[in-house]
Protein backbone atom coordinates (compact mmCIF):
# COMPACT_ATOMS: atom_id res chain seq x y z
CA UNK A 1 0.00 0.00 0.00
CA UNK A 2 1.51 3.55 -1.04
CA UNK A 3 1.24 5.44 2.65
CA UNK A 4 1.03 9.15 2.96
CA UNK A 5 4.25 10.96 3.81
CA UNK A 6 2.48 13.60 5.35
CA UNK A 7 -1.15 13.63 6.36
CA UNK A 8 -3.25 16.86 7.75
CA UNK A 9 -6.06 16.67 10.10
CA UNK A 10 -9.19 18.97 10.48
CA UNK A 11 -10.66 17.65 13.29
CA UNK A 12 -14.14 19.11 12.97
CA UNK A 13 -17.74 18.72 14.67
CA UNK A 14 -16.93 18.46 18.46
CA UNK A 15 -19.47 21.58 18.93
CA UNK A 16 -22.22 19.86 16.90
CA UNK A 17 -21.47 16.49 18.95
CA UNK A 18 -21.96 18.29 22.47
CA UNK A 19 -25.08 19.79 21.54
CA UNK A 20 -26.55 16.28 20.09
CA UNK A 21 -25.09 14.63 23.81
CA UNK A 22 -27.49 17.74 25.48
CA UNK A 23 -24.11 19.12 26.57
CA UNK A 24 -23.15 23.03 26.03
CA UNK A 25 -21.36 24.27 23.35
CA UNK A 26 -17.70 24.53 24.99
CA UNK A 27 -17.58 21.14 26.47
CA UNK A 28 -17.08 19.63 23.07
CA UNK A 29 -13.80 20.70 22.62
CA UNK A 30 -12.32 18.40 25.52
CA UNK A 31 -13.76 15.43 23.92
CA UNK A 32 -11.41 15.79 21.10
CA UNK A 33 -8.40 15.07 23.02
CA UNK A 34 -8.18 11.29 23.22
CA UNK A 35 -8.85 10.79 19.09
CA UNK A 36 -6.01 13.23 18.93
CA UNK A 37 -3.89 10.72 20.91
CA UNK A 38 -5.22 7.68 19.01
CA UNK A 39 -4.97 9.33 15.71
CA UNK A 40 -1.00 9.82 16.44
CA UNK A 41 0.11 6.60 17.72
CA UNK A 42 -2.02 5.13 14.54
CA UNK A 43 -0.16 7.15 12.38
CA UNK A 44 3.29 5.97 13.74
CA UNK A 45 2.37 2.67 13.28
CA UNK A 46 1.69 2.51 10.26
CA UNK A 47 4.92 4.81 9.22
CA UNK A 48 3.42 8.28 8.71
CA UNK A 49 6.60 10.96 8.58
CA UNK A 50 4.94 13.83 9.54
CA UNK A 51 0.89 15.04 10.69
CA UNK A 52 -0.64 18.51 11.08
CA UNK A 53 -3.90 19.31 12.92
CA UNK A 54 -5.72 22.32 12.78
CA UNK A 55 -6.08 23.69 16.64
CA UNK A 56 -7.99 26.76 15.68
CA UNK A 57 -8.21 29.92 13.67
CA UNK A 58 -7.91 33.70 13.89
CA UNK A 59 -11.79 33.13 12.83
CA UNK A 60 -12.73 30.93 15.11
CA UNK A 61 -11.79 33.60 17.98
CA UNK A 62 -15.21 35.50 16.65
CA UNK A 63 -16.90 32.65 18.55
CA UNK A 64 -18.78 33.53 22.19
CA UNK A 65 -15.69 33.83 25.19
CA UNK A 66 -16.79 30.82 26.81
CA UNK A 67 -16.30 28.41 23.48
CA UNK A 68 -12.82 30.58 22.88
CA UNK A 69 -11.01 29.82 26.45
CA UNK A 70 -12.47 26.32 25.84
CA UNK A 71 -10.95 25.17 22.58
CA UNK A 72 -7.81 27.47 23.86
CA UNK A 73 -7.12 25.35 26.70
CA UNK A 74 -8.36 22.11 24.60
CA UNK A 75 -5.29 22.98 22.78
CA UNK A 76 -2.69 23.65 25.32
CA UNK A 77 -3.32 20.11 26.73
CA UNK A 78 -2.87 18.16 23.60
CA UNK A 79 0.15 19.42 22.66
CA UNK A 80 1.46 18.91 25.91
CA UNK A 81 -0.33 15.30 25.14
CA UNK A 82 1.27 15.08 21.62
CA UNK A 83 4.86 16.01 23.47
CA UNK A 84 4.49 12.80 25.85
CA UNK A 85 4.11 10.66 23.08
CA UNK A 86 7.62 11.21 21.30
CA UNK A 87 7.29 13.55 18.72
CA UNK A 88 9.58 16.52 16.80
CA UNK A 89 6.96 19.26 17.23
CA UNK A 90 6.24 22.48 16.39
CA UNK A 91 2.92 24.73 17.22
CA UNK A 92 2.32 27.05 14.09
CA UNK A 93 0.22 29.93 14.45
CA UNK A 94 0.63 34.17 15.31
CA UNK A 95 1.76 33.97 18.62
CA UNK A 96 2.39 37.70 18.83
CA UNK A 97 -1.50 38.07 19.57
CA UNK A 98 -2.64 38.20 23.01
CA UNK A 99 -4.86 35.06 22.04
CA UNK A 100 -1.87 33.05 21.38
CA UNK A 101 -1.72 30.58 24.77
CA UNK A 102 1.75 31.52 26.48
CA UNK A 103 2.07 27.79 27.62
CA UNK A 104 2.67 26.95 23.88
CA UNK A 105 5.27 29.64 22.86
CA UNK A 106 8.10 27.36 23.70
CA UNK A 107 6.49 25.01 20.75
CA UNK A 108 6.84 27.73 18.22
CA UNK A 109 10.19 26.59 17.85
CA UNK A 110 10.26 22.67 16.76
CA UNK A 111 10.83 20.22 20.05
CA UNK A 112 12.12 17.37 19.86
CA UNK A 113 10.76 14.41 22.41
CA UNK A 114 11.39 11.07 23.35
CA UNK A 115 11.66 9.03 20.12
CA UNK A 116 10.86 12.46 17.76
CA UNK A 117 10.42 9.64 15.16
CA UNK A 118 7.22 11.60 13.28
CA UNK A 119 7.08 15.35 13.07
CA UNK A 120 4.01 16.86 14.40
CA UNK A 121 2.48 20.44 13.76
CA UNK A 122 -0.21 22.12 15.87
CA UNK A 123 -1.66 24.95 14.00
CA UNK A 124 -2.71 27.53 16.76
CA UNK A 125 -4.29 30.97 16.15
CA UNK A 126 -4.07 30.00 12.50
CA UNK A 127 -4.68 32.26 10.07
CA UNK A 128 -3.90 31.89 6.04
CA UNK A 129 -3.41 35.52 5.40
CA UNK A 130 -1.29 35.54 8.46
CA UNK A 131 0.88 32.95 7.09
CA UNK A 132 1.18 34.63 3.66
CA UNK A 133 2.22 37.94 5.08
CA UNK A 134 5.52 38.29 4.20
CA UNK A 135 4.71 37.02 0.38
CA UNK A 136 2.12 39.62 -0.10
CA UNK A 137 4.39 41.99 1.06
CA UNK A 138 7.17 41.17 -0.86
CA UNK A 139 5.92 40.07 -4.29
CA UNK A 140 8.20 41.60 -5.88
CA UNK A 141 11.30 39.04 -4.41
CA UNK A 142 9.74 35.67 -5.18
CA UNK A 143 11.69 34.00 -7.89
CA UNK A 144 11.70 30.37 -7.20
CA UNK A 145 9.67 27.68 -5.27
CA UNK A 146 12.10 27.75 -2.66
CA UNK A 147 11.72 31.38 -2.24
CA UNK A 148 7.68 31.40 -1.89
CA UNK A 149 8.57 28.26 0.98
CA UNK A 150 10.75 30.50 3.01
CA UNK A 151 8.61 33.19 2.98
CA UNK A 152 5.87 31.42 4.51
CA UNK A 153 5.33 31.60 8.55
CA UNK A 154 4.52 27.71 7.65
CA UNK A 155 7.65 27.43 6.04
CA UNK A 156 9.38 24.31 8.40
CA UNK A 157 5.73 22.41 7.37
CA UNK A 158 6.24 20.05 4.14
CA UNK A 159 3.63 19.63 1.88
CA UNK A 160 0.55 17.58 2.26
CA UNK A 161 -0.26 14.46 0.48
CA UNK A 162 -3.78 13.35 2.54
CA UNK A 163 -5.62 15.47 3.93
CA UNK A 164 -8.72 14.30 5.97
CA UNK A 165 -11.66 16.22 7.28
CA UNK A 166 -14.17 15.24 10.12
CA UNK A 167 -17.61 16.50 10.77
CA UNK A 168 -18.79 16.09 7.04
CA UNK A 169 -18.02 19.68 5.71
CA UNK A 170 -16.66 19.66 2.26
CA UNK A 171 -13.65 22.55 2.49
CA UNK A 172 -10.22 23.67 3.45
CA UNK A 173 -11.13 26.60 5.72
CA UNK A 174 -7.67 28.28 5.39
CA UNK A 175 -5.84 24.81 6.08
CA UNK A 176 -2.16 25.72 5.12
CA UNK A 177 -2.84 27.27 1.22
CA UNK A 178 0.62 26.38 0.32
CA UNK A 179 1.09 22.94 1.22
CA UNK A 180 -2.25 21.49 0.08
CA UNK A 181 -1.97 22.55 -3.27
CA UNK A 182 -2.12 19.14 -4.25
CA UNK A 183 -3.48 17.82 -1.55
CA UNK A 184 -5.50 14.49 -1.67
CA UNK A 185 -8.79 15.68 0.57
CA UNK A 186 -11.29 12.65 2.28
CA UNK A 187 -14.64 13.89 4.00
CA UNK A 188 -15.65 11.62 7.00
CA UNK A 189 -18.91 12.17 7.63
CA UNK A 190 -18.84 11.27 11.64
CA UNK A 191 -17.78 13.78 13.86
CA UNK A 192 -14.04 14.23 15.75
CA UNK A 193 -15.32 12.76 18.90
CA UNK A 194 -17.04 10.13 17.53
CA UNK A 195 -13.36 8.69 15.97
CA UNK A 196 -12.64 5.58 15.00
CA UNK A 197 -9.46 3.58 13.76
CA UNK A 198 -11.45 2.66 10.82
CA UNK A 199 -11.85 6.02 9.54
CA UNK A 200 -7.85 6.57 9.74
CA UNK A 201 -7.52 2.85 7.64
CA UNK A 202 -10.30 4.06 5.29
CA UNK A 203 -8.75 7.28 4.59
CA UNK A 204 -5.54 5.85 3.67
CA UNK A 205 -6.90 2.64 1.87
CA UNK A 206 -8.98 5.35 -0.32
CA UNK A 207 -5.71 7.43 -0.78
CA UNK A 208 -3.83 4.33 -2.15
CA UNK A 209 -6.38 4.19 -4.96
CA UNK A 210 -6.10 7.67 -6.03
CA UNK A 211 -3.93 8.69 -9.39
CA UNK A 212 -1.14 11.22 -7.54
CA UNK A 213 0.55 12.98 -10.26
CA UNK A 214 1.34 16.72 -8.71
CA UNK A 215 0.25 18.16 -11.89
CA UNK A 216 2.04 15.98 -14.19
Amino acid sequence: MRIPDHIGIIPDGNRRWAVNQGLSKESGYSKGLDPGLELLRLAKKTGIKEMTYYGFTTDNTKRPGNQVQAFIDACVKAVEMLANEGASLLVVGNHQSPIFPKDLLPYTTRQNFGDATIRVNFLVNYGWYWDLANLLENMEKINSKNSLINGLNSWDISRVDLIIRWGGRRRLSGFLPVQSIYSDFYVIDDLWPEFKQEHFYEALEWYNHQDITLGG
